[in-house]
């Protein structure tokens, strides 16, 4: 169900990438085992902006290996296609770039610097890695080379620091723009933070007062489209970044597009909705992984957020949860009380689990200092190697 449109002025022009344009200015983050080709399609199909493909490593991107090429595949009508990569040496994050962009298999790539994951920041990668100026400087710098070389853009994803005493989000805006990255995103928490507390959007203000000549994005606590048009209002962001608000509701998208529009239409699906969507994302995920079966396990993670706030008992939560064909998903659907309208602020909010505030796990040592010692060059070069299984 949609809520009645009335249209007002655009919030916001379109966003800038490089020689691409985004007309509705918001991204899809990149999220481990959310954001696949099929995951993206139907958001695409519900809405309009940038869908980024799920995180890869830069190593295993190098050395092909095939669950990682399997990542960086997109649907034809997708564009920009756009991969995001991670890694901590420049030379294998460079190669990595060169690869997407040469053999055109992405129109723009995103480096992440923001993932909060221990098995990650315990190497000195995601958030922990805008501490070591050096290093990150040559990582940007080496992606926007290999990337501008077949006129693909480079983008850079960031969080505001390690924790509130070792904050590395001004530095990494303003070396990422001197560096000829194209944009800049702030997910407007700490590692400590982890996906805890609350954004802090007066960081993603600041960051906009201090980087000029590119776009600044802002990511955090953006549950709605009214979050988002908040969110630009105080912050003064060029466009906004939508993670796990975006889980189990596709069309947020939809809304987003209408807010960015000036109009106060809204998607609000009963349950019947819901569940033809969710039938959709089956049959997308059983395109793309070629299996019946891999496709409907994928699916099965995506179930508790599709059906926050409907009135679906324990039973049918459980069975919907142990799907392995289309047809089983389908029956399972048609048995639930599909006349039931949109159950309000019920299915409204966070997704998932937020956690609590994580002591940052970081290599022994690398507060020390924000330049690399012997030691922690030699524990990045070991830390390459290891996540070379993508």
């Amino acid at each position: 169900m949609t809520t009645p449109a009335s249209t007002v002025s655009t919030l916001l022009p379109p966003l800038r990438i490089g020689p691409h344009t985004i007309d509705t200015p918001v991204v899809l983050a990149p999220m481990a085992g959310v954001t696949n080709k099929a995951f993206r399609t139907l958001c695409r199909e519900h809405g309009a902006g940038l869908y980024v493909a799920e995180m890869v490593t830069s190593r295993a991107l190098v050395e092909r290996h095939p669950a990682t090429l399997r990542i960086v595949t997109f649907d034809e009508g997708e564009h920009p296609r756009s991969a995001q990569v991670y890694g901590v040496d420049p030379a294998t994050v460079a190669g990595a770039v060169r690869i997407l962009a040469a053999e055109g298999l992405a129109d723009h790539v995103d480096l992440n610097f923001g993932c909060p994951v221990p098995k990650v920041t315990k190497r000195g990668g995601g958030g922990a890695l805008p501490w070591k100026r050096e290093l990150f400087t040559r990582i940007v710098a080496g992606a926007v080379e290999a990337g501008g070389a077949y006129g693909v853009p480079v983008t850079v994803k960031t969080r505001k620091g390690i924790d509130d005493d070792h904050l590395t989000y001004l530095d990494a805006g303003l070396i990422a723009e001197r560096e000829g990255a194209a944009a800049v995103a702030l997910h407007a928490r700490t590692v400590e933070q982890h996906y805890s507390g609350t954004a802090d959007w007066a960081a993603i203000a600041t960051l906009k007062e201090t980087v000029r000549s590119i776009p600044v994005l802002g990511n955090g606590d953006i549950w709605s489209a009214e979050d988002a048009v908040r969110m630009i209002e105080v912050t003064g962001a060029d466009g906004v970044v939508v993670g796990r608000g975006c889980q189990g509701r596709p069309w947020l998208f939809a809304d987003l597009a209408a807010a960015f529009a000036g109009s106060d239409a809204r998607i609000r699906p009963g349950l019947r909705e819901v569940a033809d969507t969710i039938y959709r994302h089956g049959e997308l995920q059983v395109d793309y992984w070629e299996d019946e079966g891999k496709g409907m396990r994928d699916l099965r993670k995506h179930m508790a957020w599709y059906l926050k706030g409907y009135a679906v008992g324990g039973e049918a939560r459980s069975q919907l949860a142990l799907v392995s064909t289309l047809a089983e998903l389908r029956e399972r659907l048609d048995a639930l009380d599909l006349d039931q309208p949109y159950p309000g602020e019920g299915a409204e909010g966070p997704r998932g689990r937020s956690g609590t505030p994580k002591t940052a796990h970081l290599p022994y040592g690398w507060l020390d200092s924000r330049e690399l010692t012997a030691e922690h060059r030699q524990q990045l070069v070991e830390a390459e190697l290891s996540v070379s299984g993508g």
